[in-house]
């Protein structure tokens, strides 16, 4: 642990309650990507209340909900912490006395449930606490923190949004830029690994067109339902027949919506899907590949011509090599090498890196470990990891300690290592 480390993280005791009931409200009143007003007006108020405020620079308006604070501190570098703020239309299942019970109106005006199955809660509250802390022992310390609080990042669009908004132009260009991830993984530990470690994500929308009838006489309508469902076979071989197994991907389709009563064959059939993988070339063929089927399964049945569109594309998150290295030895000196573990590459994806790519910088993104550490080594040797609940699942919530601490140590000792007084960086 550096000397700068230990002075911002000795009042991390104090202000444990505080964070602890913070990450409960969070975890009670979840909002929906784009909807997370209160979020960001709690987040507003934590920081308005925090010594030295009055110098701070809170920039609202970015994506709507978006909020980033800039803390000048002297000469130094400039660091950019982020942390998403959104929930999932996910219904609680866990129990706990603080458990999520909102529902809400999506944007179609239906009634959902809101849950921070994702665990963004806990990344608001470590990073709320972590400038805290930053502020109160500014004399361990000397360059200039941008503090982003990012919407929609479960919507693939909030990152894209900010720099729409005009991220890049009202603040100020930082070096480096940092975030972290609560994951399954015994908490106390962290997860960090250079190069890619999450898959890019290209989504993508088919409009099949048929000839509506009635279901009782198939033999003189086109039937998009049965044409939808041969498409969703088909496309399964791409990734199983059409690409290296040298090569890493993922084709699924998620979403289908056809009809509105069991005896009509409706018009149309829609599908809606997703690619991922860590190389675009890859991606790129795997997305003609899709649309190629979809057009020979149209013409197979004499259909008219089908509708093929892309949307919500998401980078992969590429960890810059140097600047992991750095955050990895800061990760270890604080928690100790034995809990820098390594982020093995996951085919799920993230916005982060649109934020630090739109100013053309290295960033490193870690994870951090949601379950009781005990529990999870018993599971891991005895096999039984796959029982515990995945981020999105409705039981998937984080042990409350040592869950928080690390999160907070973690991106204090991870910025400490670029603006830390004696840092070198």
């Amino acid at each position: 642990m550096s000397t700068a480390t230990s002075r911002v993280l000795s009042r991390l005791d104090q202000h444990r309650p505080w964070l602890e009931d913070l990450y409960r409200h969070l975890h009670a009143h979840p909002e929906l990507s784009m909807a997370e007003h209160a979020t960001s007006a709690r987040v507003i108020e934590e920081i308005k209340g925090m010594e030295g405020a009055e110098e701070l620079e809170i920039v609202t308006g970015l994506a709507t909900t978006g909020v980033v604070v800039v803390v000048r501190n002297g000469e130094g570098p400039t660091v950019l912490m982020r942390a998403d703020m959104d929930g999932l239309p996910v219904a609680e299942d866990s129990g706990l006395d603080y458990a999520s019970t909102v529902r809400v109106q999506n944007e179609l005006g239906e009634s959902v449930p809101v849950m921070h199955a994702c665990g963004h809660d806990t990344h608001v509250a470590t990073l709320l606490a972590s400038l805290r802390l930053l502020l109160e022992s500014r004399d361990a310390w000397s360059g200039t923190l941008l503090v982003v609080f990012q919407p929609a990042e479960e919507a693939e669009n909030g990152a894209d949004a900010m720099v729409a908004d005009g991220l890049v132009d009202r603040l100020p260009a930082p070096d480096v830029a940092l975030s972290q991830h609560v994951l399954p993984g015994p908490a106390g530990s962290v997860l960090v690994a250079s190069g890619p470690i999450m898959a890019s994500c290209d989504d993508f929308r088919i409009t099949l067109r048929g000839k509506g009838g009635h279901g009782s006489a198939p033999h003189t309508a086109l039937d998009p339902v049965v044409m939808a469902a041969s498409l969703v076979m088909r496309l399964q071989t791409i990734v199983s027949r059409q690409t290296s197994p040298a090569a890493t991907a993922v084709v699924t389709v998620g979403r289908m919506v056809a009809g509105t009563k069991t005896n009509i064959i409706p018009e149309q059939a829609v599908l809606e899907g997703t690619v991922r993988t860590y190389d675009a070339d890859v991606a790129a063929a795997c997305l003609a590949a899709i649309e190629r089927t979809t057009r020979a399964e149209a013409a197979a049945w004499g259909a008219p011509e089908p509708k093929f569109e892309t949307f919500d594309h998401l980078p992969v998150t590429d960890n810059d090599p140097e600047t992991t290295a750095v955050v990895r030895s800061a990760l270890a000196a604080e928690l100790g090498e034995d809990q820098v573990r390594v982020f093995h590459p996951e085919s799920g994806s993230e916005d982060f890196s649109s934020l630090p790519n739109a100013w053309g910088i290295p960033y490193c993104y870690w994870g951090f470990g949601a379950f009781e550490a005990s529990d999870w080594r018993k599971r891991e040797a005895a096999g039984t990891l796959a029982e515990l609940p995945d981020n999105h699942s409705p039981q998937f919530v984080p042990v409350l300690q040592p869950m928080l601490d690390t999160g907070v140590r973690a991106m204090v000792a991870a910025t400490l290592a670029w603006v830390g007084v004696g840092s070198g960086h």
